[in-house]
């Protein structure tokens, strides 16, 4: 008999020793095995609800499911336990509801399943406790039930057994033990049953084979909401985005109803490709009936009005939820961080602290990233703790994400750790390393690491060349630039988009082979971009080619005559030869055409608390001493051989006044901020909007040998590592 203080934390080991394989059909010597599935960074609120399990017959005088051992003895006294089938059912749904709270509770229904006493065992007992296997994530023993009761003759499998049976396949991936099923179901007459054949269109979808669950679908006459959910479930589980939406149009023009589940599927799909339309359709539905109490539905709308673009829209969806578990904050989170409002995506990560919602795997994805572009350093050094002390799983994408971070805040050797502590990699978490090495001035240790990723047999995709070309062009790594160009389409049979005929252009031009540069781009076998012409332009800056730099400003303006920065670097280059006229005119072609010169923005992070200075900054509360603190490091770093480049100072500002222009620079008033509020000889790190200029390189390579600091940049191109007067970049950037 089971008391009410049951300790056993596991399956009786008597059951364990006399557990049966299948004897017949093709279930027989087939041994379910768990697959190993790839996660994927979804936001939870893609996920479609589960659908709760029918309520259980509730037992006379039942309270709630902590008295269930109560319950139990007074069935056992008054001999009711044994003599009704009825009432054990219900106090085994009782149990097993209980269990997934926790595991005793489980072992306490897997006891009374199988020690009694009890009426015989039939049917409905083993579905009950298979459903309480499926829910408890152990789809193994669920099939093992199902084995069993082939065996029993009392206990033959029903219609609901069969359904279970073949979600239990399709939670473990297993094609070949779903055919068994299906081999059963047919021989028995199941396939008759809608939410067998739902069932069976489900298993074939999440394991992999659309094209079979399509074609069971298509050979059902009458589809209701479950089968059309079936396979919108199938396609979803395979990220046919598109398929989902065209499902749930012949729904709509079939007359076929569907339910909340289909819209969450539906809203997700409608994210992830853009549809605002009919996104924007199922909110209005929503709305006009009432279903907006509904927090797995309001989820997918907040996560599809993100991804769509509309992220006013989400947020105001977002205060307006009655409760928000960790699934809607992530799809919010998320929302902010890939609409690169990261700012807010770490203030609401905040508000979330204070709510005491504990964030998960997801979540820590999405604040890694909104770190990595803010260069939030101590943000992304916590979220790291607290995943460590949380010990959250760490997937291929949360370990990648940490990588990636840590090498976007210049801390690559804590990218290296990152990667070595991952226990399983893939092409991208090795891309993400490279990238950052490449960007971090260590040209070489990424072509070695990429040696290495060829040699562990993981194939580099066309996004893991773009790192290794952008390796050798912060390098000047130019013949081997060459040969690895060569080697992606004739070793790999990867065809070079134009990212990789960006990287070419930039490795030629930083070089110093701007000519070559320049034939290189006239003889692509795809037309050139602006970015192309952008990056031939810059190069055309730092060497001083004015012929050249005429040419590819007239292609860019050709193409998209609106950004400003084109304009300024064509002005540098004429005022770098002296040509103070055509400096001047190009900036009053800008005025004439009303574009406006990007602001220079620099961000730095001091105690997790990130702060944005601009160019000639005049808003920042304590402006008078970041300015008195400037004016002292100009003074100091003048003294140690610092010579002011007044060519990148403003052209509409007196002569006089240039040398002050340029000590007024974002990042300098940024790093001046950096010595006053940080611990002597503490790294300063900063990120700025745009590509440093010639007189903030020079001045940031003295301040970190004047004041004994290592000062890591990130700027729109790479980072630069200034320490005792050198930078990791050579000059070459």
């Amino acid at each position: 008999m089971v008391g009410p203080d049951v300790s056993v934390t596991w399956v009786d080991a008597a059951w364990i020793t006399n557990k049966r394989q299948a004897p017949v059909g093709a279930l027989q010597a087939v041994k379910p095995k768990r697959a190993l599935m790839a996660t994927a960074v979804l936001p939870a609120a893609a996920l479609p609800a589960a659908t709760a399990p029918a309520p259980a017959p509730t037992p006379p005088g039942r309270a709630s499911l902590r008295d269930v051992p109560q319950l139990h003895a007074a069935l056992l006294k008054s001999g009711e336990l044994a003599a009704s089938p009825k009432s054990f059912h219900s106090l085994l749904e009782a149990a097993a509801a209980a269990a997934s709270s926790s595991p005793a509770n489980l072992s306490y229904a897997v006891r009374l399943f199988r020690l009694g006493p009890r009426p015989p065992l039939s049917a409905p007992s083993y579905n009950i406790l298979m459903r309480a296997f499926l829910r408890a994530g152990r789809p193994e023993d669920a099939l093992h039930l199902f084995v069993e009761m082939l065996d029993v003759a009392a206990a033959c499998p029903d219609q609901h057994t069969v359904a279970c049976a073949l979600k239990t396949c399709s939670r473990m991936c297993n094609l070949d033990v779903a055919r068994g099923v299906q081999a059963y179901a047919v021989k028995h007459g199941f396939l008759a049953d809608r939410f067998v054949l739902s069932s069976l269109i489900h298993m074939y979808a999440s394991c992999g084979d659309v094209a079979a669950a399509r074609l069971l679908f298509d050979s059902v006459e009458d589809k209701g909401v479950v089968t059309w959910n079936a396979i919108i479930a199938g396609y979803f589980k395979n990220g046919d985005w598109k398929e989902v939406v065209e499902m749930f149009k012949a729904m709509l023009e079939s007359g076929a109803p569907f339910d909340e589940v289909t819209l969450v599927s539906v809203a997700t799909a409608c994210g992830r490709i853009g549809n605002a339309e009919l996104g924007k359709w199922i909110g209005g539905y929503v709305e006009e009936k009432g279903m907006a109490a509904s927090r797995n539905l309001m989820t997918a709308l907040v996560d599809m009005y993100a991804k769509c673009g509309e992220i006013g829209k989400a947020r105001r969806l977002f205060d307006r939820m009655q409760s928000r578990d960790v699934i809607a904050w992530s799809a919010m989170i998320s929302g902010y961080t890939q609409a690169d409002q990261c700012q807010e995506a770490l203030a609401l990560f905040s508000e979330m602290q204070v709510a005491e919602v504990e964030p998960n795997d997801v979540t820590m994805v999405s604040v890694l990233s909104a770190c990595a572009v803010l260069s939030a350093l101590e943000t992304g050094k916590w979220v790291h703790s607290y995943i460590r002390r949380k010990r959250l799983p760490l997937t291929v994408v949360l370990g990648t994400a940490l990588v990636d971070f840590y090498a976007k805040c210049g801390c690559i050797d804590s990218a290296v750790e990152a990667f070595e502590a991952m226990p399983v990699k893939n092409s991208w978490t090795w891309t993400a390393l490279i990238k950052g090495m490449a960007s971090n001035g260590r040209g070489k240790e990424a072509l070695e690491l990429f040696s290495s990723m060829c040699e562990a047999n993981i194939e580099p995709t066309d996004v893991t060349f773009i790192g290794v070309l952008l390796a050798c062009s912060h390098n000047c790594l130019v013949e081997e630039g060459r040969q690895y160009f060569d080697s992606m389409t004739l070793d790999y049979g990867i065809k070079p988009r134009i990212e990789h005929y960006g990287c070419m252009v930039d490795l030629l031009g930083r070089a110093g082979l701007v000519d070559e540069a320049y034939q290189f781009i006239i003889t692509m076998p795809i037309e050139p971009n602006t970015v192309i012409w952008r990056t031939l332009l810059s190069s055309c800056t730092v060497h001083k080619n004015v012929e050249i730099g005429e040419e590819a400003l007239k292609q860019i303006a050709r193409l998209d005559c609106s950004h400003s920065g084109d304009y300024i670097l064509m002005s540098n280059i004429y005022a770098s030869v002296g040509r103070w006229k055509d400096a001047a005119m190009i900036r009053k072609e800008m005025k004439d055409r009303g574009i406006e010169k990007i602001p220079g923005c620099s961000l730095i992070e001091l105690d997790g608390v990130v702060f944005e200075f601009f160019a000639e900054d005049s808003d920042h509360p304590q402006l008078r001493e970041i300015y008195k603190k400037v004016d002292e490091m100009i003074d100091k770093i003048k003294q140690a051989g610092y010579v002011p480049n007044t060519a990148d100072a403003r052209l509409d500002v007196d002569e006089c006044e240039k040398e002050v222009s340029v000590s007024h620079h974002s990042e300098k008033l940024a790093i001046a901020f950096g010595l006053l509020k940080s611990h002597p000889g503490a790294t300063i790190r900063l990120s700025k909007n745009l590509r440093v200029c010639s007189d903030c390189h020079s001045a940031t390579k003295v301040i970190s040998k004047v004041y004994n600091r290592e000062i890591v940049v990130r700027d729109r191109n790479r980072f630069h590592h200034f320490k005792d007067g050198f930078c990791s970049c050579n000059d070459c950037w």
